[in-house]
Order: C-alpha cells, then structure tokens, then sequence
C-alpha cells in the first residue's frame, strides 16, 4: 500500500515537472535558462562601466587643431586589457602559431603522440586529429635539447645561404596564421541578394587566396617586425633594440611594437579561439570576441569616468604635485629620459587611470579598429559610435607614444597610419564587449 502510494506521488511530481519544463500543456515556458557567470572578468582586464562622455576636443584644446568637435556620445560596458599587450603576452602567439605548423608539418604520423586520440564505440564519430596543446606545454618536446623531433623539424630554419655561420636559428618568414571570420558587415549589405551564399561573406586569410577573390587574403606573418627601429629613424644608434627588444626577457613586460593593424586583429581572433578553453571548463556559452578598441571606446576608457579631463591622470598638466612627469614621452625640448625612460618603459609603469588602465597616453600609442576619415566624424552615432570600411587604408592610432610632445597625450587628439605598417611606437590592447546590460 505505501509503495503505491509512493508511486502515485512520484508520477503527480514528474507530471508536474513536464508542465512546468517542457510546456507539455501548452503554455509558453521558454527554453531551460542557462547559466553564465557575466561577472568573471577575464584574466589582465578591467571592467569599463556603460555611461556617456563628452568625446572631442575640450576648452583647452588648441584653437586651430583640427581634431573632433565635442559631443556628448554613450557606451555600453566593454572589457579592457589594463595594459598594451606585452613582448611576452605577443611571444605566446607567435610560440602557438610556430608549434602549430611544426606538428601540423610532422603530421599524425611522424608525431602520433601529440595528437589527440580519436573517440571510439560505436557511436563515435572519427574526424581529423587536433593537436594536444597539454603535450605541446611550452614547446620544449618540439624544441628542446633532447627533443626527439628536432632532427624533423630542419625545415623551420635558416638554411644554405640565408643561415649565419655557427647559428641556428627559426625562419620567422614561415610563421603564418590562417584564420577566417564573419564579416557582418558584408553580410549585412548583401542578405537579400539571393545569388550569394555565407562563404560570400567570410573574410579568409589563407596561405593560397585565390587571384582576384576579394574576401580571401594571404595569411598573416605574426612575428614582429623588430627591424621597425632602424627604418623609422635615420642617424640613430637602434640596433641594440633591434636585437634585444622582442626576445630578451629584461623587455618581456614592455608592450610589443613593430606590429601592423592586421597582426593586431590576428592575434584578437587568437586569443578569442584560446579563451573558448575557458568558457568550456567553466560550462559556459561561448565568450564574446576580443577585438581592437574604437577610437570613441579608447577616448571614453582613457577619461576614467570624468568629462573633459585633458590627460587620462584627470589633471590638467603632465606634472603631478611633486613635480614628477606622469607618463612616458617627449617632455621639453627633447629630453626623453626625464621620465624615466629612454624608450618604452614597462607596461605597467607609472599610476593608473581611474578605471584601472595603466599608460592609456603616452609609452606606445595603440591600433584602433577605427578607419581614418574626417568627414564620417559628424555622421556617426552618440551611441557606441564606430566608422569601419572593407578596403585597406589608414586607421585611427591613439595616445600618443615616448617619442610624442605632450599634445599627442591628450585624451582628444588621435593620429593615424597605413593598416599594413609596423612601428616602433604603436602597440595595441584588446577589449571584448560585455555580456548584457545588468551588473
């Protein structure tokens, strides 16, 4: 009697969780709500809250500077690295990049062992191998002295005529990266023409684009272009900087220069693919993609909250009350280490801004995803405003670098160069947009 009584209670329950869950009886219930932890920032970034800001020139700008006129412009909340990307945070893509064609060249069958094992039973469905990245660790299996593939991996050096006597070193010219994307801009413009399909609207960067396609591009050369410090000055002694600067470890935490805007967005889809393995530990929904700030975003971090502060610091000079210079740059006439450095200078030296952003002028001045045009400017909207074309061109660079006059430190005044050009003083930071509106 009690165990049917006990049934009888059990099917009433489970009749009720089908209501309630599956909308067995009709009623709209929606899809079981998933979990997603939107507070957990991601690791080296800040939170950058939504509000608005008078975005453009202040009172105190130069008269005839011919820069953006002042508007009241709104932001929803975006992520924020707190620094440049550094030498050693741009070595860990470069090393992914170099370990990744190195096993893929070695194949499944000259390095089984550092590819992932194939599901099996009967429900299983083989596919190709990915590589085990817990193998690869640090690449010293691939690399190191007693690593048993070395002998395999000759191709990946400097050889005949192209190697130094006595030195073996990586040719840098085979460290490419294939990736491709969605451009919703494309797929925007051509959704009711019925003669394309989605592969219309994919940009691809592959190592064999096909002649003429115009959304298939040659893929990107990630490795830094170090010889940046002796083509952007004549008459100056910068070969040490060209040796040392990307690969001794006393740089490792200096922002990585000598790179263009397209290696910038490469390493943004880069890194968006490697945080998956962190939204999937976590059972979470896929993250958000990390990209280049706009140029209003970038304004709108480096005032910290404040409307029209002239320097990211709040103040309006670039002495603090101890007389101390306030970021690295050009003061005077030329005296580039009265503030500390001849150069750059670590990524997070001197005080950050009010929301917890460190060197937003002065150091490098960074790559924005911004294109360069002065007549958009009175065309875009006061709500995450954003100005993008599909063409190679000239892209908006901001806050200034060490070799810059204290002008180019303003939070208003933005310079720009040529996408495909690496420089010695512009480096880049990421941000990735936050998921939802609730805090």
């Amino acid at each position: 009697m009690k165990k049917t009584y006990f049934l009888g209670l059990l099917m009433v329950f489970l009749s009720l969780v089908g209501c309630f869950q599956g909308g067995s009886q009709g009623e709209l219930v929606g899809t079981p709500r998933r979990k997603f932890k939107s507070k957990t920032i991601p690791m080296g970034m800040v939170l950058i809250p939504s509000g608005r800001t008078l975005i453009g020139m202040t009172d105190e700008d130069l008269t005839f500077y011919q820069g953006n006129p002042s508007r009241m412009t709104s932001f929803t909340a975006f992520y924020m690295d707190q620094t440049e990307v550094t030498n050693s945070e741009y070595r860990q893509f470069v090393n992914w990049v170099r370990d990744s064609i190195a096993v893929t060249s070695l194949g499944t069958t000259g390095a089984p062992t550092l590819y992932k094992a194939q599901p099996t039973g009967a429900s299983a469905t083989p596919g190709p191998k990915s590589i085990d990245w817990k193998k690869i660790g640090n690449g010293a299996i691939l690399w190191g002295k007693n690593s048993q593939f070395k002998t395999k991996l000759q191709d990946m050096y400097y050889s005949g005529n192209d190697a130094l006597p006595g030195k073996k070193e990586l040719d840098i010219r085979k460290l490419r990266f294939a990736y491709s994307f969605l451009d919703k801009d494309l797929a925007a413009a051509g959704r009711k023409d019925l003669s394309k399909s989605r592969q219309d609207f994919i940009q691809v960067y592959t190592d064999n684009p096909t002649p003429g396609k115009a959304n298939e591009h040659p893929s990107i050369n990630v490795y830094p272009d170090t010889m940046v410090w002796k083509l952007d000055y004549s008459y100056m002694n910068n070969d040490p900087m060209v040796e040392a600067y990307f690969n001794h470890p006393s740089f490792d935490g200096y922002p990585v220069v000598g790179v263009t805007w397209e290696q910038a967005n490469a390493f943004c889809h880069w890194r968006s693919e490697l945080y998956k393995k962190v939204t999937s530990a976590r059972r979470q929904p896929d993250a958000l993609k990390f990209r280049l700030p706009t140029d209003q975003e970038f304004e709108y971090a480096a005032r910290g909250g404040k409307t029209q502060n002239k320097y990211p610091w709040g103040g309006p000079y670039i002495k603090n009350t101890k007389g101390c210079l306030q970021a690295n740059f050009k003061p005077g006439r030329g005296n580039y280490v009265d503030d500390g450095g001849g150069y750059t200078v670590d990524a997070k030296a001197y005080l950050p801004n009010d929301y917890g952003l460190y060197n937003m002028a002065g150091n490098v001045a960074e790559w924005t995803l911004t294109a360069y045009n002065k007549s958009a400017t009175t065309l875009l909207q006061d709500f995450n405003p954003i100005y993008v074309n599909t063409t190679k061109g000239a892209k908006v660079v901001k806050g200034g670098s060490w070799k810059d006059m204290a002008f180019f430190l303003q939070n208003s005044v933005a310079t720009y160069e040529q996408q495909d050009k690496a420089r010695s003083y512009i480096g880049f930071r990421c941000v990735t947009d936050y998921p939802g509106n609730a805090f």
